[in-house]
């Protein structure tokens, strides 16, 4: 049996592991060619060795935009079974992968059933974690502590960890010296912040970097490093301290692969659609290829209630402009946990900007399924399109709510229906629209 401890690691070597197989068979890839790409650290399969219930997959370079749908308690929503029925939702919508960002009571058992069950990628923030587990006033917390619960969360079988080890003293002044006007609006990286004002210590993540990687390279656990300064609102958008902390997550990539530890890159937050492909850029620039993970970017302020759509947008162009991996953002963002309905519509927004820029950047075979639909179309198969949709419950709903006079149109059109109507007349028929 060959043996290697992690998939970057096996990649090296020149093996494929059973789980680059299923990848390959899931993209329409080589073995051969995603094991290169892994080598090389453009593509990751997150895939912690204590997660027997994974259905593994690839993030990266010239792979299907992935996604990932965040949930989890919090004091104020304490009901775990819904959130694990938004799991389920999530996983049969076809969410690649999952983020607990539970921040309330015992946040472990959930975890676990997430790692024994769920087949998606399963993620997580520690930093949320040690506030919780440690019931101390976050002062207090040490550098051990900190470092303990990375250690936890590996064992639970967590196959991707956010930890912000960018935000260093470094950094930390920077942002204090250059303003901003939302100032930290990463839950960890003002943690980790205001834990290094408060105590006067470097980030333990960034001090025992080395600690924190042997530990990943463990359990095979990728590190998806932290974007503890993206912007929050426009207005802060490709500042100093962004850029600033994207260097050092360039630095920490690259010490990362020195240990065949997988890495991908989070980036932002709010920003002008102007600016994003330029950020993809610099990213791939500073950060030597490795994928790129965004929120949105939510391409507008001003839009609660509505920020899926906003985030839609802004994901769709940060896909085709090279990121590899979107987070969705739902119509509560800003305002409050979301409800399982605001999950689906935020997933569903996620696919319709993870598949506009797959078309976009030419991913093989992402535009069959569009052609698929239009042949259904042009067939007036309604049960086609149904089942061709990305949502088909509510595709099939909207229908039923307003039924057309004749079944081969909608109540849009009716007799004046040009797809039916073009067809007729190819077909050598006669048109009198208002006689029949």
């Amino acid at each position: 049996m060959e043996h290697y401890t992690t998939q970057m690691d096996a990649a090296r070597r020149g093996i494929v592991t059973p789980q680059m197989e299923i990848v390959a068979e899931k993209e329409g890839w080589n073995p051969e060619d995603l094991r290169g790409q892994i080598a090389a650290g453009q593509v990751i399969i997150p895939a912690n060795k204590r997660h027997t219930s994974l259905n593994p997959s690839g993030i990266g370079a010239g792979l299907r935009t992935k996604i990932n749908v965040n949930l989890g308690v919090s004091r104020d929503w304490k009901d775990v079974d819904m959130e694990y029925e938004k799991v389920q939702e999530a996983v049969s919508m076809g969410a690649e992968a999952i983020m607990d960002l539970s921040s309330y009571g015992d946040t472990r058992s959930f975890r676990r059933k997430l790692t024994a069950e769920c087949p998606a990628m399963i993620g997580t923030v520690p930093i949320y974690d040690a506030v919780v587990y440690y019931h101390k006033p976050l002062g207090e917390i040490t550098s051990e502590e900190w470092l303990d619960i990375v250690r936890m969360h590996a064992e639970d079988g967590v196959d991707f960890m956010t930890i912000h080890c960018g935000m260093n003293q470094a950094t930390a002044a920077r942002f204090k010296q250059n303003k901003r006007l939302m100032n930290i609006v990463s839950r960890g990286g003002s943690i980790m912040f205001a834990w290094m004002e408060m105590s006067g210590q470097e980030n333990p993540f960034y001090e025992h970097y080395d600690e924190i990687l042997d530990i990943c390279r463990e359990y095979d656990i990728t590190m998806s490093l932290g974007d503890a300064c993206r912007p929050g609102c426009l207005a802060d958008a490709t500042d100093t301290a962004q850029i600033e902390e994207l260097i050092t997550l360039g630095e920490l990539t690259k010490r990362a692969w020195e240990k065949d530890v997988q890495v991908m890159i989070e980036g932002p937050g709010h920003m002008p659609m102007n600016q994003i492909a330029a950020n993809m850029e610099i990213q791939k620039t500073l950060c030597h290829g490795a994928p790129f993970y965004v929120l949105g970017p939510l391409v507008t302020d001003v839009a609660p209630g509505y920020d899926h759509i906003t985030a839609a947008i802004g994901g769709a162009i940060a896909a085709a402009a090279g990121a590899a991996f979107l987070c969705y953002v739902t119509p509560a963002e800003h305002l409050r946990l979301p409800n399982a309905a605001d999950v689906k519509e935020g997933i569903v927004a996620a696919k319709i900007a993870a598949h506009a820029a797959d078309i976009a950047k030419g991913i093989p075979g992402a535009s069959v399924w569009d052609k698929q639909m239009s042949e259904a179309r042009k067939r007036l198969d309604w049960e086609a399109m149904f089942a061709l949709s990305m949502d088909p419950e509510k595709a099939r709903r909207y229908r039923a709510e307003a039924k057309p006079e004749k079944e081969d149109t909608c109540s849009m059109c009716g007799n004046f229906c040009a797809v039916k109507n073009t067809n007729r007349i190819l077909d050598g028929e006669i048109v009198s629209i208002f006689d029949e």
